[in-house]
């Protein structure tokens, strides 16, 4: 599914997001930076120990913000690394942080000149974040942020499988009636 916001697109997709050859990635990261399972794991694995390197290097990241990295050997030039919450029921301010992982992760991209990016589901895998309510938050904040912005072009959501990105259309399809 494709959708236009201003000057810029958003495509679903379901895939595997280390494949993606967009600028730049997002890491569904925790705060340690210390890679894990899930998407981390699979973006170190995938990009070889120089983006663990700069993840020491630059030592951790707090809950709801993002830096950035570089893609190792994978398509991508960049990774950024985005934290978002542990869903805790959904009353520790989790919506407010996972729109914040999503936010800073596009303002750190246009910053650095990147005019596409692809973004895995954060906090929806070991974190437990409702994937309804995530995907919600996720293309809103998109939405949003390319309303205003236009110097990222795409921004692609990479779902890993068919039931996740079913879930991300009919959210995207609310959204943009």
């Amino acid at each position: 599914m494709e959708v236009t916001v201003n000057k810029s697109k958003i495509v679903l997709v379901q895939g595997d997001i280390t494949t993606q050859a967009t600028q730049a990635i997002v890491n569904a990261a925790n705060t340690r930076l210390a890679g894990g399972g899930g998407v981390d794991g699979a973006i170190h694995s995938a990009g070889g120990p120089t983006i663990m390197a700069e993840c020491r290097k630059i030592g951790g990241c707090p809950t709801g913000d993002a830096v950035i990295t570089t893609g190792g050997t994978l398509k991508a030039k960049y990774v950024i690394h985005a934290v978002g919450p542990i869903y805790r029921g959904g009353t520790q301010g989790e919506e407010k942080l996972l729109a914040s992982a999503y936010r800073k992760s596009l303002e750190l991209a246009a910053v650095k000149g990147i005019h596409s990016i692809s973004f895995p589901s954060i906090s929806t895998g070991a974190y437990n974040y409702p994937i309804r309510q995530a995907a919600r938050i996720a293309l809103a904040t998109a939405v949003d942020y390319l309303t205003e912005h236009s110097q990222i072009e795409l921004v692609r959501f990479v779902l890993f499988g068919a039931v996740d990105l079913e879930v991300y259309e009919a959210a995207l399809k609310d959204l943009t009636k």
